[in-house]
């Protein structure tokens, strides 16, 4: 089979051909049907150095991923060939108290998976190929009816990573609250969309780009901020003086944490998504008083349910572009361009 894969740190990857996967006892082999195209990807090739992750290449890329069943191991139940099916992506020792109730992002014993790494895609072999091998079962989610793999490929990643990070603030988004999403890009619109699919919070959109801020306005974001030196005090403003309740950095760079600060509410959050690089100094009056600050990382396999019914519904719908696998390397150059919008789905 063709697959795209990392040969080495700060390197192009190449389209190669590789033995077909076959699965072992409780493994399973997924057709891919869509593979989206993460900005993380771009860190993997152009930044990372040996010894930045504990796992190295080579691997095929592609972290969120979707397609059928198509072969099943030795003892596996509950899915079926031909049966569509989404890939959670995040892949720890499944033994640990985090990985029992699914969240493997936050595994407590990544040297006990049976290969340590970050998932299919980050240290293992990911989508970006015509079959992903699946080490454990428990990684494969059954799609709702009416959701399509090339559509349920993003919600993995571009849906579940924001779900996550709103998910956590849910009792501080009540009607009357306010909500800033710093960054409308592959995340941050989808992430418009389920502020407004799961709360009653008035939503903000910051970006510095108009087409950005037509994107969000079309995800159903009430106003949107072009991020100029004006937009902390537009902010303050369209919320009265007060702040933000909950402020979304989907950018993470030194500008963007700066202005989540200066929106923020007392009592209210910070999430930085976001992996920009920025830093913040955090000292007892440089924030407003009882914000919580925190990063986040990916989402749990109970919210990739929860954010694959959303999408079945239509609630949220990233605004995706097809690439055919030969055609990856474009949509990551349109990605490092800033050209592309929304997310880029590689569909084999």
């Amino acid at each position: 089979m063709r697959a795209l894969r990392l040969q080495d740190w700060r390197s192009t990857p190449e389209l190669i051909e590789v033995p077909d996967p076959t699965p072992g006892p409780g493994q399973v082999v997924v057709r891919i049907g869509g593979a989206g195209a993460c900005h993380s990807d771009l860190h993997l090739m152009e930044e990372f150095e040996p010894g930045t992750m504990p796992w190295n290449p080579p691997f095929t890329l592609g972290h969120e991923n979707a397609g059928w069943v198509h072969a099943l191991g030795d003892g596996v139940t509950g899915l079926s060939v031909g049966q569509p099916v989404a890939v959670f992506g995040a892949w720890g020792c499944g033994t640990c108290a985090r990985c029992r109730v699914g969240v493997d992002t936050y595994c407590e014993n990544p040297s006990g998976a049976p290969v340590p790494s970050g998932g299919g895609g980050l240290g293992l072999d990911g989508g970006m190929a015509e079959f992903e091998l699946v080490p454990d079962s428990r990684h494969v989610v059954p799609l709702p009816e009416g959701l399509d793999p090339a559509d349920a490929a993003p919600l993995t990643d571009a849906g579940l990573t924001p779900y996550h990070a709103i998910r956590r603030s849910w009792p501080k988004l009540p009607p009357g609250s306010t909500a800033v999403v710093i960054g409308v890009g592959g995340l941050g619109h989808v992430g418009v969309q389920i502020l407004k699919a799961t709360t009653a919070a008035r939503v903000l959109a910051v970006d510095n780009r108009p087409e950005a801020l037509r994107l969000a306005e079309e995800c159903g974001a009430d106003r949107t901020v072009n991020s100029g030196p004006s937009a902390a005090e537009e902010i303050r403003q369209a919320t009265g003086g007060r702040g933000a309740d909950v402020v979304l950095d989907f950018v993470g760079t030194d500008a963007t944490l700066a202005l989540g600060v200066a929106t923020a509410r007392t009592v209210g959050d910070l999430t930085i998504v976001g992996l920009g690089g920025g830093t913040l100094a955090v000292s007892f009056f440089s924030v407003p008083y009882e914000v919580s600050i925190a990063t986040t990382y990916w989402g749990s396999r109970p919210e990739l349910v929860e954010v694959l019914d959303l999408g079945a519904r239509g609630l949220i719908r990233p605004t995706t572009t097809h690439f055919a696998l030969e055609d990856a390397l474009d949509a990551y150059r349109q990605m490092r361009d800033g050209t592309l919008e929304g997310r880029a789905v590689i569909v084999p």
